[in-house]
C-alpha cells in the first residue's frame, strides 16, 4: 500500500532518500494516484517482487523490474521505480521480523534505496531509480549489508562450484553460499572493516537462516581484476581485499569484459570519455591509464571458506 502524503516523506528519509528528491516524490504522488492505470501497474509491480519473498535466487522473478516499469507513465520518469519498493516495504519489514533481522540492520540495508538514488542523480543529474532490479535482492530478503560489506544468500554456480571442489573443500554446484558486494558511499575498504563485517555475517546468518549452511563466500567484481596489482601499492585496501580470495576462474576471457564498470563505480558516470577522466587518486589514476594505454578491465571471480 502507498502511504500518504503526510507519512512519505519521513519512510523516505528513513531509506535515505536524498533530500533533494523528496518534495518531488511527494508532489508526484497525486499524479501516481490519479492515474488509476499506473496505480494497477503499481500494484502489479509490487505483488510481483514479493510474491517469491525470502526464496533465494526468486527475487523480481517473471517478467524483469526494469521491463514493467518501462509501462509507467512518462510523468512518472524514473521515480516510478521508487513508489514501488516503498508501497513494497511492509511486505519487506514484515519479513525481517519474521526471521528476527535487528531493526538497525534492516535500515542500513534498505538505505542502499536511497544510495541507489544518489547515484542517479550523480550520473544524470535528475533524480531517479539508478538499477531497480538491483534493489529487488533487498526487498526481497536475499541481500543484508553487515558493516562495509553487503551478503547476499546465494547459490554457488558450475564454474564456480567445480573451482571450489577442486580445491578438496567438500562443498559443491548448488550450495548455498554468500555473494560478497561492496557498497559505495561508505568509507575505506579497510581490512579491519572487512573483518568486522565478515565476523557479523558468520553470526548473522547462522542465527536468522539456521536452514542455510553458508560455507562459502564468493565475488565477481571488477575489484578483483589482478591487472589492479600492477597500478596499486601492494599495502593499499583493493589489493588487501583481492588477497583474500582464491581465484574461481582466470578473468581475461570477453564476456568478463568490464570496463564500464570501474568508470562508473570511481568516477560516477560509465560514458564518461575515457581521455579526460581525472588521475587525482591511485585508483582513478589505475583505472584511466589502462583505459588510455588501450587495456581492458575485466571481473574478477574468487571464494574463500567461511
Amino acid at each position: 500500500m502507498l502511504p500518504d502524503a503526510d507519512a512519505l516523506p519521513g519512510i523516505l528519509l528513513d531509506l535515505a532518500v536524498p533530500h533533494e528528491d523528496i518534495n518531488e516524490l511527494v508532489a508526484l504522488r497525486r499524479t501516481l494516484t490519479a492515474d488509476a492505470g499506473a496505480m494497477r501497474l503499481l500494484d502489479e509491480c509490487v505483488e510481483e517482487l514479493v510474491r517469491d519473498i525470502g526464496e533465494v535466487g526468486e527475487a523480481g522473478a517473471g517478467v524483469p523490474l526494469g521491463d514493467r516499469l518501462a509501462e509507467a507513465p512518462a510523468t512518472l520518469g524514473s521515480y516510478f521505480a521508487a513508489y514501488v519498493f516503498v508501497a513494497a516495504l511492509p511486505h519487506t519489514r514484515a519479513f525481517h521480523r519474521e526471521r528476527g533481522v535487528p531493526d538497525d540492520i534492516g535500515r542500513h540495508t534498505l538505505a542502499d534505496f536511497g544510495r541507489n538514488m544518489a547515484f542517479h542523480r550523480r550520473q544524470h543529474g535528475t533524480g531517479g531509480v539508478l538499477v531497480p532490479q538491483w534493489l529487488t535482492l533487498h526487498f526481497c530478503g536475499e541481500l543484508y549489508q553487515l558493516g562495509r560489506l553487503q551478503f547476499e544468500r546465494a547459490r554457488l554456480g558450475q564454474r564456480t562450484g567445480r573451482a571450489v571442489a577442486a580445491s578438496g573443500t567438500d562443498v559443491t554446484p548448488g550450495e548455498p553460499c554468500l555473494n560478497l558486494h561492496i557498497p559505495g558511499f561508505y568509507g575505506p575498504l579497510s581490512p579491519e572493516a572487512c573483518d568486522r563485517s565478515l565476523d557479523s555475517a558468520r553470526t548473522f546468518f547462522a542465527r536468522h537462516f539456521p536452514q542455510e549452511r553458508h560455507r562459502v563466500a564468493v565475488c565477481h567484481s571488477w575489484l578483483l581484476d589482478p591487472q589492479l596489482k600492477r597500478y596499486l601499492d601492494p599495502e593499499s585496501n583493493i589489493v588487501r581485499f583481492q588477497e583474500r580470495f582464491r581465484p574461481a576462474r582466470e578473468p581475461g576471457a570477453e564476456p568478463d569484459r568490464a570496463d564500464t564498470d570501474p568508470v562508473r563505480f570511481v568516477f560516477g558516470d560509465p560514458n564518461l570519455p575515457v581521455e579526460s577522466l581525472p588521475r587525482r587518486t591511485s585508483v582513478e589514476r589505475a583505472v584511466g591509464d589502462h583505459l588510455r594505454a588501450g587495456g581492458h578491465w575485466h571481473l574478477g571471480h574468487g571464494w574463500f571458506p567461511l
